[in-house]
């Protein structure tokens, strides 16, 4: 464990020069205070002070001071901005008003709120495990982000080593640097398309291991040339991007109260209820899972995205499989969820869906094993799957009538995210797409 006199310790031993205090946005967006190595001490002493009137979704302009209170376990050199002048660190921060009251509308508190409510429920960890997908795409002579791919590869090829490879294997590899543990990274189905998955982790520190690892990926592929994107859907006719999720729930004991050798699947009771809870609360969850215009694109039929809320312990199409494995790796793999969601907000919203699930001993709901893609909508009413939102409009008013959203982000988020998602509706639905030009100028 860090304390702040061995971070100090540290600092001056390994020759930090700068130091950057980040938080998280509504949005999921990275912000940080930048402070030289003489400005360590009063970070440490929670003194650092900025303007979150500026930063969208937090303060009013009447309220705008807030105070960085960093947590010393985040301590981390960033080996990947390391200058002439000397080391750079960051620190991770949680968001406090004046009087010493934690922000209510920082997503890390939100996620240790709802952290707090699991183990009032007599469990320890919310143990999770991400799969985020990302696209390298080219830059043109002027610099410019194209959309040209870096590779023609596909699912677990060995594309080109002077490319995509080369690139993904860098970002491993400065990764590893950073004492992340990785369990594995390969190539996806879509050209330029790559994934690289975390072992399980903590929620709390898996989330801010995704926020570090954003960085990485984009700082390690600008070395290359390439541009790195989360966007979900960038290119219409592949594959868009997803994360899938992994979750499970343990006890006091470390034990995985997901497993149960002696009920059906070796699914325990809990898990059951969590499944019940996560197919009941989807809906209103994807506007948070799901948050912008571009992740309904990917959220079609064809592509491999899950559409249909049901779960699964084989089948793909559903949008909740639970992988082969048992005992300790017993867990629900969420698949609709994507690498533009805020982690901490998206962590906070399945918890709360699984706990509600298991709090109300929701019934137990039956696997799909019908490749529902193929399916009407009538066949698969007719066993009880919803489609998700079709749009994020759709996905906003399913999240705007959910008191268990509302509860789980508390007033402030809930209000500033709809807020800002109907704005961004609203501008969207203004637009006249390419489509559009090429389908009625000349017809009408």
């Amino acid at each position: 464990m860090w304390t702040k006199d061995r971070v100090l310790e540290d600092a001056k031993k390994r020759d930090v020069k700068y130091i950057r205090l980040c938080f998280t946005d509504i949005h999921g967006t990275i912000k940080n205070v930048e402070i030289p190595i003489n400005g360590l001490e009063d970070a440490l002493d929670n003194k650092v002070m900025f303007d979150g009137s500026s930063i969208d979704g937090f303060a009013r302009i009447e309220e705008a001071d807030m105070y960085l209170r960093p947590d010393v376990n985040t301590w981390l050199i960033l080996t990947f901005e390391n200058s002439m002048y000397g080391k750079v660190a960051r620190l991770i921060c949680d968001v406090y008003l004046p009087n010493g009251e934690p922000f209510e509308g920082d997503p890390r508190f939100i996620l240790k709120k709802n952290l707090k409510a699991m183990t009032k429920m007599g469990y320890d960890k919310f143990k999770i495990g991400v799969e985020p997908e990302f696209f390298l795409f080219k830059h043109d002579a002027n610099g410019e982000i194209t959309l040209d791919f870096n590779d023609h590869g596909g699912y677990f090829d060995l594309a080109p080593v002077d490319g995509a490879e080369t690139c993904r294997r860098d970002i491993v590899l400065e990764l590893q640097k950073l004492n992340f543990s990785m369990e594995a990274s390969h190539h996806e189905v879509a050209p330029s398309q790559h994934e690289i998955n975390f072992e399980f982790n903590d929620a709390l520190e898996a989330c801010d291991q995704l926020q570090t690892f954003k960085l990485v990926v984009k700082n390690v592929a600008k070395r290359h040339n390439l541009h790195a994107t989360f966007m979900p859907k960038p290119i219409q006719s592949v594959n868009g991007s997803g994360m899938h999720t992994n979750c499970s729930l343990t006890n006091q004991n470390g034990d995985n109260i997901f497993y149960d050798k002696t009920k059906p699947y070796q699914l325990s009771d809990d898990c059951q209820y969590f499944l019940a809870g996560i197919i009941k609360h989807a809906r209103s969850f994807t506007a948070i899972t799901n948050p912008i215009v571009n992740s309904y694109k990917r959220l079609v039929p064809g592509y491999e995205a899950p559409i249909y809320v049901a779960w699964s312990d084989a089948n793909r199409t559903a949008m909740i499989r639970i992988p082969s494995v048992r005992e300790k790796a017993t867990r629900t793999e969420i698949r609709s969820t994507d690498p533009a969601a805020n982690p901490y907000l998206a962590m906070s919203v399945i918890l709360a869906a699984g706990l509600d699930g298991i709090k109300h001993k929701y019934d137990h709901v039956k696997p799909i094993s019908e490749n529902l893609y193929q399916l009407n909508r009538d066949s698969r009413e007719a066993l009880g799957v919803e489609n998700l939102p079709e749009n994020l409009k759709d996905a906003v008013k399913a999240f705007k009538s959910s008191s268990l959203m509302k509860e789980t982000l508390g007033e402030h988020v809930f209000k500033k995210f709809i807020s800002a998602k109907e704005k961004e509706w609203s501008e969207y639905r203004k637009i006249v797409t390419p489509w559009e030009i090429s389908h009625y100028l000349k017809a009408l």
